[in-house]
């Protein structure tokens, strides 16, 4: 026990050299971990700097390309021209005048002297009523009056006779003045009989059936041989007037003003007739008038406009597509309404340069009829105005022409 106690309180060096090891060995290892990390952070920040600075610079160059890249558009330069302004309706085509027409009397038909779709005028024979029971009426008609003018004459001479024996104090008062009331009698019926023979004259020229006005015959209502009446309600044929004929139109009460005041200065406004598609302009008329009052229901106001219809272009209840033309601006700056652009800031238009660029304009509009637009300021006459491929303009792009619209002319289609 003795001999084992100073060895056990002696220190253990070789253990004491072995943890000093380990210590150092440890704290190399994390020296070297740091460098490492310290090695790595760097590495990353610079392939980080590399990269953006090469997107950077790779966008810098496709923007310096894309600044000389050559947009193709289409351009028209401006032109100076009249702007029509017109205040345009739908409209229907009405007669003037429609007429069935009719027999006054009764009687077989006897003659039909018109062609269906024919063109009569006022007066033409168009049919004929059997005219022999007319015929007879008038012959006794004026048999009756001769009877009775033949009566009369011997009631005159009578009449003379009996004042003489009057006056001789031959013949009574009261049978004087019973002749003289025959002979008045006789006068009324004299009367009565050219009545009657006038009837029958009369009655005789209904029997021919003419034409009221001038128009166009529809389609034959009636054939010959039937017995027909002046009570019937169908009537021979139906008459329409074509020329002229009229357009009843309503426009909304908000361009009353414009055109009230362009009444004024001309009462008979120019009006243009055109097809549904508003292609192809069918009659030129004048406005006639307007009604008397807006109708509260729809907010708009009737019209009504008288064309010549010479070439008979324009049919009754025909749909048009109405235009009154209640303003010219003459001597205006015009371009396709294509050309014109909006932004926040207003209105512009993309004109090119000499140098093929484009420049964006600011522009003032002065009006607008269609696809026409007036320019009040900001482009002069000749100036190139792009009206196709806008989407991909900037200001300062370079374009080229490749096809060229027809410049407007003026506001009409």
């Amino acid at each position: 026990m003795d001999s084992d106690g100073p060895t056990a309180a002696k220190p253990n060096v070789s253990r004491y050299m072995q943890g000093t090891e380990v210590q150092s060995w440890s704290d190399k290892l994390r020296h070297r971990w740091r460098l490492w990390l310290i090695v790595t952070v760097v590495g990353l920040i610079g392939i980080y700097y590399l990269s953006g600075r090469s997107t950077t610079d790779s966008a810098t160059t496709a923007a310096q390309s894309g600044q000389h890249m050559i947009v193709p558009v289409a351009a028209v330069p401006a032109t100076v021209g009249d702007l029509k302004q017109y205040i345009a309706a739908i409209g229907t085509v009405t007669a003037y005048n429609t007429v069935t027409v009719k027999s006054r009397v009764d009687g077989e038909l006897d003659k039909v002297n018109f062609v269906e779709g024919q063109m009569v005028k006022a007066g033409d024979l168009l049919a004929e009523i059997d005219p022999r029971p007319y015929q007879v009426e008038l012959t006794e008609a004026e048999g009756t009056l001769a009877k009775d003018l033949a009566t009369l004459e011997n009631a005159k001479i009578t009449y003379a006779r009996d004042k003489e024996l009057f006056q001789q104090n031959v013949l009574a008062r009261q049978d004087l003045d019973n002749q003289e009331a025959t002979v008045g009698q006789y006068g009324g019926s004299i009367e009565s009989d050219k009545g009657a023979v006038d009837n029958a004259k009369l009655q005789l020229v209904y029997s021919r059936i003419t034409s009221p006005i001038t128009g166009r015959v529809g389609l034959k209502l009636v054939d010959p041989g039937n017995i027909i009446h002046a009570t019937d309600t169908t009537g021979i044929a139906v008459i329409t007037q074509l020329q002229p004929i009229a357009v009843d139109f309503s426009i909304p009460e908000d361009d009353l003003p414009n055109l009230e005041t362009a009444m004024k200065a001309n009462p008979q406004l120019p009006v243009q007739a055109y097809d549904r598609d508003l292609k192809h302009q069918l009659a030129e008329g004048t406005l006639l008038t307007t009604d008397n009052q807006i109708d509260s229901s729809t907010g708009t106001i009737k019209l009504k406009a008288s064309f010549p219809n010479t070439d008979n272009a324009l049919f009754p209840n025909q749909f048009v597509n109405a235009r009154v033309l209640y303003n010219t601006i003459p001597g205006a700056i015009l371009i396709p309404s294509a050309g014109l652009q909006r932004s926040q800031q207003g209105s512009f238009v993309y004109v090119i340069k000499p140098d093929k660029t484009v420049e964006m304009r600011p522009v003032t509009v002065q009006a607008t009829q269609g696809d026409v637009i007036a320019i009040g300021k900001g482009l002069a006459a000749g100036d190139l105005v792009v009206t196709d491929g806008v989407d991909k303009l900037t200001q300062g792009s370079h374009v080229s022409v490749q096809t060229a619209a027809i410049p407007p002319q003026s506001a009409t289609p």
